[in-house]
């Protein structure tokens, strides 16, 4: 299973499926992250934490635990 976190830099990838529950899915869901929207990763922190990406045209900044729970392809 490839997660978020596992993205090299300069990649685009489709999101497959969100895991987790609750508040933290949610939270996922409401930044934009939903199933089928492209993700481009921009740049990751000297020590990997947090990981910038594009996501429907604007830019965030994701946890590497929040990165973990999005499966892509």
């Amino acid at each position: 299973m490839l997660t978020l976190r596992d993205v090299k830099i300069g990649d685009t990838v489709k999101v497959v499926k969100l895991h987790g529950e609750g508040a933290v899915r949610r939270r996922i869901m409401d930044m934009g992250i939903t199933r089928g929207v492209e993700v481009y990763v921009r740049k990751v922190a000297p020590l990997g934490d947090p990981i910038e990406v594009n996501v429907r045209n604007y830019e965030l900044s994701i946890r590497k635990a929040d990165a973990e729970m999005i499966e892509v392809e």
